[in-house]
């Protein structure tokens, strides 16, 4: 019998048949010579003595006549004797033979470039060193020990790696030889890198890493692209794929130095730090999908910590198999299709102890109002953090957000718009808080070091109140008051039973004008943590925390308002008078007990608000009147105004001399901050009174100044004058119970402490002084007398005239008897004839006498001081006057 496979196996030229009966090899004849005839008579193939049976139907391997199919036909089984060689030959020596085979071999090849094809073995023998061949397989042998696939590209070492040769950035760091170069150029950087000082500064980082038992590892990207320039360009542009590999490396090295360091951590992630672009929330577009981004906002929402399976296995039911394990992405779920051991294709059970999580958190962040445009809304994106980066921000936080932006499928958006709409989020790989980048531990030790140089300078102190807020005109004592606000006092909570504040409250009541909003916004951007909000804006669930339903798991959740987010920082309370008193009581426990209470859809807690308060608030009828108490004056009851530590009052008085210093200020202020004169000096700078000889500080030395302050100095009372104090109390409370004006408490000695403390921590002392204490008197006095009619004001400077001279200048005591007087005089001449007088004559015997009653007995250097000239009195010492001319 004739059958057909045995046909088209010789009929094939190109292909080498064998001959299933006998063993024979029929030899496969040349490319050149396809027309001859495998058989000496061709119709042999389809004569013969009834052999051929249903050729149609070719061998047939199963049945009854399955052995007829290889039985000998001695007639079809002789071959064409062309092309056969039976020539006996002598044994050749090996060089002789490794010279045949160089020769057939490029005949061979030859051959096959005139056909058009090249088998892919020939591709790496054209080299005439015969060691490289095996030297290539032991290579690929290796990597494949390894556990490496090789791809068929050259696997040796790629010294042009951005040659990607027409490839795409994506496809050619997924290939297996770059990825190699990638691994190890990352694993070389991590191990060599050296820094201007010679440490190495990645073995530092790892290694503080694995003593906190973390497990990122911030790679700062400047350095990297100083170092590795082509790692730098593809990271932005194939973040995925890049990231793994660099996660792979970093592990390896981590476990190289720390070798049972995986017991701690399963896995190294490596965090990019300063990106140098920053992208805005409102500019993300098609174009930086899948690409890695920066960018900033406000965090407004965050969900729980949600388990996201990472590695799952699967149980067949029927028979017990388990399935697995198949590691799932981000974008869709990997499911088995059947069983491998009984063929079901399932339901399958998940096998919960053998699978694998991670931490999966969800954020929305928006837009930070300062930089929205004019007249827009502000936009927000969600962002998915994995990992350790759960939990690294909270609602309120004010963070940079590098990660890379990708797409996913939404259902709700193609059923509204009608086509395929796809929502992206940004899947985070390193978060950076504003709060943190003020962090101490961002100082760098020059900054250490000009904040101790600073702290002795004998005249820090006065520096400092000068340096508060520079662009406003005069108000002293509310520049002192937000400096010891500022620095704050040390909390106490001896035993865990009696918690004290540390922090200091402060109230600004004025006329309208008098720079009291300035004053607040100047504080949100100087405090390291700062919350504004307006009294007519703030209900009293703004101000402390409110309760919601989830939309999505429908359960009461507990949002947190103002004081919370302000916590361990400033709240800060414009229009302060114009809250209801409903919502102001609300906030009495945060001012003092420094907690919030709620109790509401069954959540019952205890909310942190340790903050300090700074208020301002405009007096009843618009403007201060100094013939009335302070509490006729300002709507506010007593419990509040006794938990302000300091109490400030602001009058716009008309004074001819300093009106127009403050005039010449402003002037001068808005020419030099022309945006035309960005860059020059115009106009003559005015000094602000009583800052002459006084160097500001930068405000950004300033603001490392505090937080280090706050930070590192807890000053102690051991050394502090009890009876200096306990007799200001009592004289205090004295005058108090006969003006009738705010009452003096007990909570009033714990506002000296507080100032005493945040007057050493000003001066990074570590014990309260007898300056500080001083200090802390005179300003809880000036609080005190300034809230006074204008009658009993007087007389009780007078009285505690021994405490308000206290650091003060002399001529600055001087100069506020001198006005004094002037005043006294242009009062009498506008009462007496009704006209205003333009130079005024005060008799030097008058100064001296009011002089002599504060211990003041020298004026001859007051008279040559900057500050009597600058207010435009001129001393005759031939007529013993002194003369001011308005």
């Amino acid at each position: 019998m004739a059958d057909q496979a045995q046909s088209d196996a010789f009929s094939d030229p190109t292909s080498p048949g064998e001959d299933e009966r006998s063993g024979n090899v029929a030899p496969t004849s040349s490319p050149g010579r396809s027309d001859l005839p495998p058989f000496e008579d061709e119709s042999e193939l389809h004569g013969g003595d009834g052999l051929v049976e249903e050729e149609e139907d070719g061998e047939e391997l199963f049945g009854d006549r399955l052995e007829r199919d290889y039985q000998p036909i001695p007639e079809l089984d002789r071959y064409a004797r062309e092309g056969l060689d039976d020539d006996d030959y002598d044994s050749m020596d090996p060089e002789a033979r490794v010279a045949a085979e160089r020769a057939m071999r490029k005949r061979d090849r030859e051959e096959g470039l005139a056909q058009g094809r090249m088998r892919p073995d020939l591709l790496y023998e054209d080299s005439d060193d015969e060691q490289e061949r095996p030297a290539r397989r032991r290579k690929i042998a290796e990597r494949a020990a390894e556990g490496v696939e090789d791809d068929g590209e050259m696997m040796e070492s790629i010294e042009n790696l951005e040659d990607m040769k027409g490839h795409t950035v994506r496809e050619w760091v997924s290939m297996a030889a770059p990825r190699l170069e990638i691994y190890n150029r990352f694993k070389n950087f991590l191990f060599n890198f050296v820094d201007n000082k010679g440490h190495n500064l990645y073995a530092a980082k790892i290694k503080q890493m694995c003593e906190a038992n973390k497990e990122s590892l911030v790679v700062d990207y400047n350095i990297l692209a100083s170092h590795e320039q082509v790692l730098a360009f593809f990271l932005p542009e194939a973040p995925a794929e890049m990231l793994t590999i660099f996660d792979e490396a970093a592990k390896e090295v981590v476990l190289s130095m720390f070798p049972k360091y995986q017991q701690i951590a399963k896995e190294i992630h490596v965090r990019i730090a300063e990106l140098p672009l920053v992208e805005e929330l409102r500019t993300l577009r098609q174009l930086h999908l899948n690409q890695l981004i920066r960018t900033s906002g406000v965090v407004t929402s965050s969900t729980g910590i949600l388990p996201q399976l990472s590695m799952i296995k699967y149980d067949c039911p029927k028979c017990g198999f388990v399935l697995g394990p198949f590691y799932q992405n981000q974008n869709q779920e990997v499911r088995p299709g059947t069983c491998p051991e009984c063929q079901s294709t399932g339901p399958f059970a998940i096998n919960m102890e053998q699978t694998l999580y991670k931490n999966y958190q969800r954020i929305t962040i928006q837009e930070s109002p300062g930089k929205v445009a004019a007249g827009r809304l502000p936009r927000s994106k969600d962002a998915v953090l994995l990992g350790d980066l759960v939990d690294s921000c909270k609602p309120g936080d004010e963070i940079e957000l590098t990660g890379t932006y990708h797409n996913n499928y939404d259902g709700s958006l193609n059923t509204s718009n009608g086509f395929p709409v796809f929502a992206t989020v940004i899947q985070a790989n390193y978060i950076t808080k504003r709060d943190d980048k003020m962090a101490v531990a961002s100082l760098t030790d020059e900054d250490i070091k000009t904040i101790v140089s600073l702290s002795k300078d004998e005249r820090i102190g006065e520096r400092i109140f000068a340096s508060i807020a520079p662009s406003i005109y005069g108000h002293e004592d509310i520049k002192r008051a937000l400096a010891l606000t500022l620095f704050g006092g040390e909390a106490k909570n001896p035993g865990d039973k009696h918690k004290v504040r540390g922090d200091i409250n402060v109230l600004l009541c004025g006329d309208p004008g008098t720079a009291k909003s300035q004053f607040l916004k100047y504080m949100e951007k100087t405090a390291p943590r700062a919350v504004f909000t307006t009294g007519q804006g703030a209900s009293a669930v703004g101000l402390t925390a409110y309760v919601q339903k989830n939309p999505v798991s429908r359960e009461w959740t507990l949002e947190a308002g103002a004081l919370v987010l302000a916590d361990k920082g400033v709240c800060i309370i414009d229009e302060f008078d114009k809250m209801n008193d409903a919502d102001r009581t609300s906030i009495h426990e945060a001012m003092e007990q420094q907690s919030i209470s709620i109790s509401k859809a069954g959540i019952v807690t205890s909310l942190q608000a340790r903050c300090s308060i700074i208020a301002a608030a405009n007096p009843i009828g618009g403007r201060y009147n100094t013939s009335l108490t302070f509490s006729e004056n300002v709507d506010l009851t007593e419990p509040i105004l006794s938990r302000f530590d300091i109490l400030c009052v602001v009058r716009d008085t008309v004074d001819p001399v300093q009106d127009e210093l403050l005039a010449r200020f402003v002037v001068s202020s808005h020419m030099r901050h022309h945006p035309a004169n960005a860059d020059k000096e115009e106009g003559q700078k005015i000094e602000l009174p009583n800052t002459s000889g006084l160097e500001k500080i930068p405000q950004e030395i300033l603001k490392k100044y505090i937080i280090y302050a706050k930070e590192k100095v807890h000053p102690k009372l051991h050394h502090m004058d009890q009876d200096k104090v306990a007799k200001m109390y009592s004289d205090l409370r004295r005058e108090s119970m006969v003006t009738g004006s705010i009452p003096i408490t007990v909570r009033h000695i714990e506002s000296v402490i507080r100032m005493a403390e945040a007057h050493a921590r000003i001066h990074l002392h570590e014990y309260v002084t007898e300056e500080d204490v001083n200090m802390s008197i005179r300003v809880m006095l000036e609080s005190f007398i300034d809230t006074q009619k204008y009658s009993v004001m007087r007389s009780m400077k007078k009285n505690f005239s021994r405490y308000l001279t206290f650091r003060r200048d002399n001529n600055e005591l001087l100069l506020f008897i001198i006005k004094q007087l002037a005043q006294e005089q242009m009062s009498f001449h506008r009462t007496r004839y009704g006209t205003e007088q333009e130079i005024i004559e005060i008799s030097e015997k008058d100064l001296a006498d009011k002089a002599r009653q504060i211990n003041i007995h020298n004026l001859s250097a007051f008279y040559d001081c900057p500050a009597f000239k600058a207010n435009k009195f001129t001393h005759d010492s031939n007529r013993k006057m002194i003369v001011q001319t308005i």
